[in-house]
């Protein structure tokens, strides 16, 4: 055999060797990144998919912010238009029991027909659906928020 065909195929296999090893590492991390949030990564979607289907049309604000994944998933709080502080203060609305919370984290304020999250500086950030909230955003019903290892929703 040539040396020339021995090189091309020593080369040839190196590749794709190096793409295998890239393609375990994309489905490492993104099975990591769904055990952050307590759920894996397809049955998220279908269950947002499943409740945007189902969700009838919302007149007015959400009424409810439901916790779904962390210590306190289950848990509750209904929304009075008054503006709902998350943290580990004892004076929070919702009071997070996460090493990744901070004393104030983020606030949700009523606006018009319309909830807004708003960061207060924490140190590891609050996530709107896997994007860094930095300003103020306003938060469509049945969006997961995540902040740490706790999860919840605005419901209507």
């Amino acid at each position: 055999m040539p040396a020339f065909v021995l090189q091309i195929t020593r080369v040839g296999f190196l590749l794709l060797l190096w793409l295998f090893v890239y393609a375990a590492i994309r489905t490492i991390r993104a099975d990591i990144r769904a055990l952050a949030t307590n759920e894996p990564r397809d049955s998220r979607r279908a269950r947002r998919e499943r409740a945007v289907a189902a969700q009838p049309v919302q007149s007015g604000p959400p009424r409810q912010l439901t916790v779904t994944a962390g210590h306190l998933s289950g848990t509750r709080i209904e929304l009075t238009g008054a503006p709902v502080l998350i943290g580990r203060a004892d004076d929070s609305t919702l009071i997070l029991d996460d090493d990744y919370a901070s004393t104030r984290h983020a606030r949700l304020t009523l606006q018009g027909n319309s909830y807004w999250l708003e960061d207060l500086g924490s140190t590891n950030g609050t996530y709107l659906d896997r994007t860094r909230v930095s300003t103020p955003v306003p938060v469509p019903a049945l969006t997961p928020i995540r902040i740490g290892r706790t999860v919840f929703e605005l419901r209507p």
